[in-house]
């Protein structure tokens, strides 16, 4: 299966949408890929898993597996990089709000809580398994803070680090380290495996391609 870049990967979701194959949809299957990765590998039973989210579409991901862990049966907590009006996109605005209504059995902390910083830095010391869905395929220049600092925490824990399709801080395209970047252990990517993925796995750790429905004909239409 040859790599895809991020630029081919937007152009076959639209084409799967023309299909009929909502982003919506493809939202949904990409983080459930990743909470079935994790239910998969280790028992519920007591695991603490902090979610690190995005206000972009990879965040929506996260939001979907954060949901997806709860019903499973982890201890979870997301926590954005952001505040809940940046998230704009209608797909993950609406995943956010599942979550936001799901006080029962998950957490939600944003970055307009004061003690965010210290609430995120007590829940990945404490970690079992840490979700980065901070950045996907449009990171965009070097990274500053809060999020250089966020991702020193999340490399600096002992937790097991899944990547939510490209470990943020990870140029998808080249491979560049945009300053920081995510450690993972595991990077679960969506249909194909992005360029900037290949070689680079004291990065992304082990690549795992994940299913998320994209119809064949969609890549015969975006793809020369």
């Amino acid at each position: 299966m040859r790599p895809i870049t991020p630029e081919e990967m937007r152009r076959t979701e639209e084409a799967a949408e023309r299909l009929g194959v909502s982003r919506l949809m493809l939202m949904e299957n990409a983080g459930k890929a990743v909470a079935d990765f994790i239910a998969g590998r280790m028992d519920a039973a007591g695991r603490k898993v902090v979610v690190v989210c995005g206000t972009g579409n990879n965040g929506g991901d996260g939001f979907v597996a954060a949901r997806h862990l709860a019903a499973y049966g982890f201890d979870v907590r997301v926590f954005i990089v952001g505040r809940e009006g940046d998230v704009r996109s209608p797909e993950a605005s609406h995943n956010l709000r599942v979550i936001l209504g799901m006080r029962e059995s998950l957490r939600v902390v944003t970055l307009s809580s004061p003690s965010f910083m210290e609430e995120l830095r007590s829940a990945v010391e404490e970690a079992d398994v840490i979700v980065d869905a901070i950045f996907g395929t449009g990171i965009r220049g070097e990274l500053g803070d809060p999020h250089a600092s966020v991702i020193d925490m999340i490399n600096n824990s002992r937790a097991f680090r899944v990547a939510v399709d490209v470990p943020s801080g990870l140029d998808p395209l080249t491979g560049r380290v945009c300053g920081r970047a995510v450690r993972a252990d595991v990077t679960v990517t969506f249909h194909r495996v992005k360029t900037g993925l290949i070689g680079r796995a004291e990065t992304t750790g082990l690549l795992v391609v994940a299913n998320i429905g994209i119809p064949p004909e969609a890549e015969t239409e975006a793809l020369p």
